[in-house]
């Protein structure tokens, strides 16, 4: 009978799934390539821009870019859901996920001067 128990408590921790989506949202597959749409406007590209420097550096540091750019009005960082949410001084908000294209976030075509 023990080893039901036993049997049984392991099938449910190997049940657990992992809660780091970091590599499942830095994926680029089956998306629009970064560099198209940050063609479609200057927050687009802000946006790209920012995501990249997160894939490059973390959090904090994409934080730290969004907030330098004169578009972007606020910055709310989910580090459980590995995304910024920027706020635009247009009023628009994106989800900015991780971009790893190993591309540097001032490389970004369309960024405003």
């Amino acid at each position: 009978m023990r080893w039901i128990a036993v049997a049984a408590l392991l099938l449910t921790a190997a049940a657990c799934r992992n809660y780091d989506h970091t590599k499942y949202n830095a994926q680029q597959d089956g998306l629009m390539p970064a560099n198209d749409f940050a063609k479609y406007g200057p927050e687009q590209a802000v946006a790209v821009a920012v995501g990249r420097e997160y894939g490059r550096a973390g959090a904090d540091s994409a934080e730290a870019y969004a907030r330098r750019q004169a578009s972007v009005r606020s910055v709310e960082v989910d580090s459980v859901g590995d995304r910024l949410v920027l706020t635009f001084a247009s009023g628009w908000k994106a989800q900015v996920n991780p971009i790893t294209d190993g591309t540097a976030a001032a490389e970004t075509p369309g960024l405003p001067k």
